[in-house]
C-alpha cells in the first residue's frame, strides 16, 4: 500500500490547511500569489515578510496527532510501501515513520536552502539570524538569497523525488489519499497513476475531490478519528 497525505492530516496538530473553509489561502487569497518563487526572488519585502512568518510558523510547536500515529501502525504491520506527503512539517517522521519510507514531495520547512549555490542549512540557524536582526539573511557561503527548502509556486519538483513517488503509486495494490484536495499537480496525478496500474483508490478528505468518482471508497469524516479506524480495519483484514 502507498499513502499520499496533504495538509488535512496536520490540522489536528494545529497547522491550518490551505484550501479548506478556514484555509490559509481561502482566508487570504493574496498569500498564494506571494508564495510564487518569482515574487519571492524579486521582492525583498516579500522575503522579509516570509522570514517573519517562518519565525511564527505553527510547525515549531506542532505535535503528531492520531492520524500520523495510525500510519506508523500501518508501517509496523508491514502494510506500508511508501508514505508520500505534500506536507513540509516533518510530523510523519516525528510520529515514528521510517525516514526512508517518507517521500517529501514539497520539501521541508526544517531546512533552508540557497537558490544560488544550493547550500542547505538547518532552519533554526537561519531563524536565529532573523531573531538577531537580519531581516533577509543571505547565504553564509555565497551571499545569495535563501528560502525554506520547500517547493514554491513556479518551481518544479525535484526529479528524483517525483520519480520515487511515481514508482510508489504505480507499484501498489491500494493507494490511499488522506487530507488532500487533489487539485495540485503533479501530486494529484499520483491517484491516476495508481488507478492506471490497477490499484484500488481510497480517498479520505473533508471536502470533495476531483478523484472521488474514480475511488473505490470515499470517506468524508474527521481524519483524526477516521484514519485510525481505517488502519485498524486494514490491519485486521491482512491477518
Amino acid at each position: 500500500m502507498s499513502v499520499l497525505t496533504g495538509a488535512g492530516i496536520s490540522t489536528d496538530s494545529g497547522i491550518p490547511d490551505f484550501r479548506g473553509p478556514q484555509g490559509v489561502w481561502t482566508k487570504n487569497p493574496s498569500a498564494a500569489a506571494n508564495a510564487s518563487i518569482d515574487r519571492y526572488l524579486a521582492d525583498p519585502g516579500i522575503r522579509r515578510d516570509s522570514w517573519r512568518a517562518r519565525l511564527d510558523h505553527p510547525a515549531w510547536q506542532a505535535r503528531p496527532n492520531a492520524a500520523h500515529l495510525a500510519l506508523v501502525d500501518l508501517e509496523r504491520a508491514g502494510l506500508l510501501r511508501a508514505l508520500i506527503t505534500q506536507n513540509i512539517d516533518e510530523l510523519h517522521q516525528r510520529a515514528g515513520s521510517a525516514p526512508e519510507l517518507v517521500i517529501e514531495l514539497h520539501g521541508t520547512l526544517h531546512r533552508a536552502e540557497c537558490v544560488s549555490c544550493d547550500l542547505i542549512t538547518p532552519m533554526p540557524e537561519v531563524l536565529a539570524r532573523v531573531t538577531a536582526g537580519e531581516e533577509d539573511p543571505p547565504c553564509p557561503r555565497c551571499g545569495g538569497i535563501q528560502k525554506s527548502n520547500t517547493i514554491s509556486f513556479g518551481q518544479a519538483l525535484k526529479p528524483d523525488v517525483l520519480d520515487a513517488a511515481l514508482t510508489a503509486a504505480r507499484s501498489c495494490e491500494l493507494f490511499l489519499a488522506v487530507g488532500t484536495s487533489l487539485t495540485v499537480h503533479p501530486a494529484a496525478g499520483l491517484c491516476g497513476e495508481a488507478l492506471d496500474a490497477g490499484a484500488k483508490l481510497v480517498i479520505m478528505n473533508a471536502e470533495p475531490t476531483p478523484y472521488d468518482p474514480f475511488a473505490d471508497r470515499v470517506i468524508n469524516e474527521p481524519i483524526g478519528a477516521a484514519l485510525p479506524g481505517l488502519v485498524k480495519e486494514l490491519i485486521d483484514a491482512a491477518r
